[in-house]
């Protein structure tokens, strides 16, 4: 019998110091989609910090889309936060997109679903955190098909590990390439030959048959995507032509975000074109 209370007590106190685990809400049901909340304690970059995800679940061939949908166009997703509660601030972090064709023309997005990590700060940490999301985004096959959830979640303070947000963040693109990992901007310029403006953008990668490269622009201001022109000195030159929808003369003086990745990761850098 004492050896049987000593056990008792040690799995008791076992299950007392044990990580809680992460949080879900229940999934919101759409038309071939369905999305839902997911909160915990992650890693990005060596850090631990509280975040939550929004997942967007779809059948296979569905896609839907990046911030920055591409030169077919597309619905970039939406978040509104208000409703939450003892929130400072949620920070949407996008994971690194692919370039995928349909009929018209090339788009940037996420095949079969999409996690979007979210940074979350609390008003006071010690209290829970209500998150109160409504989320607005395209689900396109064939057609394209807008989509809306609200969700809601409630994460505790001291709320357990999630090793699937730690694995989304991963894929986060980083403002600090891993070396030898992560594709590079080893060089860009602007070619203003024959009147013709283009942004010629020299990408370094240890995956090169598999590097892209998206450039964006504040504001909401369009910038056609990168075409791969070649491959030279072993690096992936793409050119942006800045006749095609675009002012060369809007794009000066402002930051643009080049988002790179390949099949073994993705990183993100800004230029100015002065």
């Amino acid at each position: 019998m004492i050896r049987l209370a000593i056990a008792f007590l040690v799995l008791g106190s076992a299950a007392a110091w044990s990580d809680p685990g992460p949080v879900t809400s229940d999934w919101h049901e759409g038309f071939n989609n369905k999305a839902r909340l997911l909160a915990g304690s992650a890693t990005r970059d060596g850090e631990s910090g509280l975040y939550a995800g929004v997942e967007v679940a779809m059948p296979d061939g569905w896609k839907t889309y990046w911030r920055s949908p591409g030169d077919a166009g597309g619905v970039p997703p939406e978040f509104d936060w208000q409703g939450s509660a003892n929130l400072a601030s949620a920070t949407i972090l996008f994971p690194a997109p692919h370039r995928m064709h349909d009929k018209a023309g090339d788009v940037v997005g996420y095949k079969n679903g999409v996690f979007f990590p979210v940074s979350v700060k609390p008003v006071d940490p010690t209290k829970p955190v209500t998150l109160h999301a409504k989320v607005a985004y395209g689900v396109c096959k064939d057609i394209c098909i807008p989509a809306e959830a609200e969700l809601q979640l409630v994460i505790p303070p001291g709320v357990g590990t999630s090793e699937e947000l730690t694995n989304i963040l991963a894929h986060v693109p980083a403002t600090k390439p891993r070396p030898g990992i992560d594709p590079t901007l080893a060089g860009w310029h602007l070619d203003q030959n024959a009147g013709k403006p283009k942004l010629v953008l020299n990408i370094e990668s240890a995956a090169l048959p598999t590097a892209d490269a998206f450039v964006e622009a504040p504001g909401g201001l369009y910038v056609p995507l990168p075409k791969r022109v070649k491959d030279a000195s072993g690096k992936a030159v793409f050119e942006v032509d800045l006749t095609d929808g675009v002012d060369v003369k809007d794009l000066k003086g402002k930051p643009l975000t080049v988002t790179m990745i390949d099949g073994k990761g993705q990183s993100e850098t800004t230029i100015t074109l002065e």
